[in-house]
This record gives C-alpha cells, structure tokens and sequence, in this order.
C-alpha cells in the first residue's frame, strides 16, 4: 500500500523546484493534490504532469502572502475532495542582498510576507480542517538559515528563523489533537533560486565551499524527507527542525 493512500495534500509554491518535485512525489504515493502557485502555467503544468501519471490533482492560483487567497485556498481543496491531511509550505523567495543597514525596507515586508507570514496564514487555515479529521499533517520548508545567520540576507534569515519558531508552537498546541508539524532545513539545492548563481562561479564557488560534502543538494533529497515526515513513519516526530545540509550546520 502507498503511504499516503487517501490522503489529501496542498502544495505551495507547487510550480517548481521542491513544490513541484513533492507534489507528483505526493501524488505517487497515492495522495489527492491541490497545486498551488503564483505563476499559474507553471501550477497548472505540475497537476497536468500528475493527471498523465494517473495521479489525482488540480490547480488553485493563490498569493500566499495574502491571507484570504489562503483561505480559499483550504476551502477549494475540501470542496474538491472533501477533507485536507497534509500540508507543505514550501512557497517563498530569495529577497534583495544587502546589508541590515542599508536592506530596502519593501524588500523586507515582501520577504517577511511571501516567507513568514504566509506559513503562518497558511496554517490558520489549514489547522481547523485537519482537527475535523482528527489530526494531520504540516511540513514547512525553513532552511539551514533558520539555524544561522548569513550576510546580505537579513530578511531571508528572520523569515525561515520564523518558521521554524511557528512549526514549534503548532507542535505544543495542538499535538494532542493529532496534529503534527516539521520543519525542514536544506541547504544550498539545486534549483531555479540557484540557477542564476551558477553564471557567477566565484559565488557559485563560495556556496559549494561552505558544504563539507562539496556539492550542493539536489531536490530529490529533500523531498525524500519530507515525503517521510508526512507520513505514519514519522508518527512520533512533532515541533522539530530537520537540516538537510550536506554538513553545513557542523562546520
């Protein structure tokens, strides 16, 4: 039997990279996914690749950073398919690079928006579904700069350092209803927030140095994880933070 048989997903951020790669990963293994994305050919491209594959999926246009796109969000998921199990937050972007001195303030609120408050929109709306099952389960995508800090990136940094501080609460508050929520930390991966640095080699250079492994990650595995978390494997597991970092956090 698959591991998510029955199950009913949202995906944020669905139209590429680890949305994309974690909702036909969802959809493989047996659960009913909403697509979610900004860019809606992209969204729509994602679902149209799971129907081909004989998934179940369907494509919602939603502003993560607006919380009534949220909510509708939750609301067309249960009126496709009834009920909502699983939820990966996964929506977000780099920001401007500069330093905290002279990092434009627009820039600030549109990352704390599209990174931070919207995990926290999403959940305010997911949550009250899920105790209608019974239980569920959360996923946010944080990173190893939820953990630490790095230079230029101060609105990055406070967002994913957000994240992970909310993925703790829902933990605390609502466990005992069944309801588990993780965070996962990847380090430097491979896509299309990448892609662009791999023009400048000595930038490309520096991030591959600061992974004992000596690489960057690729998708695959981190959706190997998050695919594990959202599952009754991970039963036990609630309120913590997973780095997928090739070792970046040890140095």
């Amino acid at each position: 039997m698959s591991l998510l048989e029955g199950k009913v997903a949202i995906v944020t951020g669905g139209g590429s990279g680890f949305g994309r790669a974690m909702s036909q990963l969802y959809a493989e293994e047996g659960a009913k996914v909403i697509v979610s994305d900004i860019v809606e050919d992209k969204g729509n491209e994602t679902a149209d690749m799971i129907m081909q594959n004989k998934g179940e999926a369907f494509f919602v246009k939603a502003d993560v950073s607006v919380p009534e796109e949220c909510e509708n969000l939750v609301k067309q998921a249960v009126a496709k398919f009834g009920k909502l199990d699983l939820a990966f937050n996964n929506a977000g972007i780099g920001g401007a690079s500069a330093p905290i001195g002279s990092y434009p303030v627009d820039a600030w609120d549109k990352v704390i928006k599209i990174n931070l408050s919207s995990v926290f929109y999403g959940m305010r709306y997911q949550i009250p579904e899920m105790l209608k099952n019974g239980g569920g389960v959360i996923v946010n995508m944080a990173s190893i700069l939820g953990q630490v800090g790095f230079a230029g990136s101060c609105g990055y940094v406070a967002a994913k350092h957000g994240v992970i501080g909310l993925t703790k609460n829902v933990a605390l508050e609502y466990g005992k209803h069944g309801i588990r929520a993780n965070a996962v930390g990847p380090g430097f991966v491979e896509t299309h927030l990448t892609h662009d640095l791999t023009n400048d080699k000595a930038c490309y250079d520096y991030l591959v140095s600061k992974h004992p492994m000596g690489r960057l990650g690729k998708v695959e595995e981190i959706v190997d994880l998050v695919l594990w978390l959202s599952s009754d494997r991970a039963s036990f597991c609630n309120g913590a933070y997973y780095p997928v970092d090739g070792g970046y956090l040890a140095k």
